[in-house]
């Protein structure tokens, strides 16, 4: 799984747009009434790939930032197994700690200090609102320091025997608040023998095999992200660092696709990169970017398909300018800028655009070329071909001249290619 960035050369206009594709395996958890309450999320991208923090930050983001045909989590609560050294990761500050269960695993040889130790981190991710499982050791009395902190509980069905498990849901029933998990139920009698006891939540084959998910990212070029960390560590201006997400339509497809998931937990939409960049605050954006680098590889060259969305997004934007405030100019650059998603996602367009949040205008435009903003696409469209007759169609509607265009267009084009890092 990856959330892999191209190396952009220097001096070279690294727009982004290059698609990575990763592979999750989710498994459902269900309650008595097999309905979905979460899912439990694999990494099936590397095969013998260690299980470290980076990977945890990557299947987290990777989920959160889904692009495929269908939401790879929905509502649901994620289920993400974790190590203890990605607990303190500054990855976890950038999610919805609502919708996230960190899977806490026991600690090998335990012991009462190492146990002691432990305990205010995860206390910690409790006040905040995080959700903690563990699975049937944190039973044991080494680890009764940790036991009030379990919202869940799993218990194994293919390490405990039926003995086991009937004195553990009780101890468990007596001494804890949590909701118990049988996992790995493969028949109809383990089902019926945990549910017997009075364990409401379940996982496993009996339910549902791990599914494959295939899911896609626009991948970042490494320029940008190093460009976007150097403005936000020198606490650069808004408009400053609004310009590094325009640049890169990877960057700023990610950055809008995560803060508009349901992990991010606002409670409204946010419709372009200046929102973004405020309500995300320096701080979060840094750990962001910095989280994008440390997962990114070398190699590649910049997306022409990514370069060609940037060109139309400063386009539309200035000539949306001639006639428009600031704000409504920036839903022109957005549809520019978004305008060949289905070609960097592999993906019919409404299903692209199933995956952010856009105002109806700029929707409209994108699929239907409605409005004002669907007039600014079809010219930029226009700019790119021989069409004359386009061409002069669409100037004639939007009453811009040609001298007015074709400077928009060459300072768009210098605009873009003076990106370099």
């Amino acid at each position: 799984m990856s959330l892999s960035a191209t190396g952009g050369t220097p001096g070279s206009a690294p727009a982004g747009g290059q698609t990575s594709v990763s592979m999750i395996a989710r498994q459902a958890i269900v309650n008595g009434q097999q309905q979905v309450v979460g899912y439990e999320l694999f990494n099936r991208s590397r095969s013998g790939t260690a299980h470290t923090a980076a990977t945890d930050v990557i299947l987290v983001f990777t989920a959160l930032s889904h692009a495929g045909t269908e939401d790879l989590v929905g509502k649901k609560l994620i289920f993400v197994n974790c190590t203890h050294e990605s607990l303190t990761g500054g990855h976890l500050e950038l999610v919805d700690p609502d919708k996230v269960v960190l899977e806490i695993p026991p600690l090998g040889h335990v012991a009462a200090e190492e146990v002691s130790a432990r305990l205010p981190i995860l206390q910690g991710l409790r006040m905040r609102g995080f959700h903690l499982a563990f699975n049937h050791t944190v039973l044991e009395s080494a680890y009764a320091p940790w036991l009030p902190l379990a919202d869940y509980i799993k218990l194994d069905l293919s390490v405990l025997a039926p003995d086991q498990l009937a004195v553990l849901i009780r101890y468990a029933g007596r001494q804890s608040k949590a909701e118990l998990i049988a996992e790995k139920v493969e028949t109809a009698q383990q089902y019926d023998m945990v549910s017997s006891h009075g364990v409401q939540l379940y996982q496993g084959y009996w339910f549902a095999r791990p599914a494959l998910v295939e899911t896609k990212l626009l991948s970042p070029s490494q320029a940008s992200i190093v460009d976007l960390i150097n403005k936000v560590r020198q606490q650069a201006s808004t408009d400053e660092i609004e310009e590094v997400l325009k640049k890169d339509a990877g960057l700023a497809f990610n950055l809008m696709r995560l803060i508009n998931s349901a992990g991010f937990g606002l409670q409204r939409e946010i419709t372009s990169f200046r929102q973004a960049v405020m309500l995300m605050g320096l701080k979060k954006l840094f750990r962001w970017a910095a989280l994008l680098l440390t997962a990114s590889r070398t190699g590649g060259a910049p997306s022409s398909v990514g370069q060609t969305a940037v060109v139309r997004g400063r386009l539309m934007e200035l000539l949306a300018l001639e006639t428009l405030p600031p704000q409504e100019a920036d839903q022109a650059f957005v549809v520019g800028i978004f305008s060949l998603l289905d070609v960097m996602l592999s993906m019919p367009m409404v299903s692209a655009l199933g995956l952010i949040s856009l105002p109806e205008p700029v929707v409209a435009a994108l699929l239907r070329r409605e409005g004002f903003l669907g007039d600014l696409l079809t010219l930029a469209e226009a700019c790119e071909s021989s069409n004359d007759a386009m061409f002069d169609r669409a100037a004639g509607t939007l009453h811009l001249s040609s001298q007015q265009i074709n400077m928009a267009h060459l300072q768009a084009l210098a605009w873009a290619d003076n990106f370099t890092v």
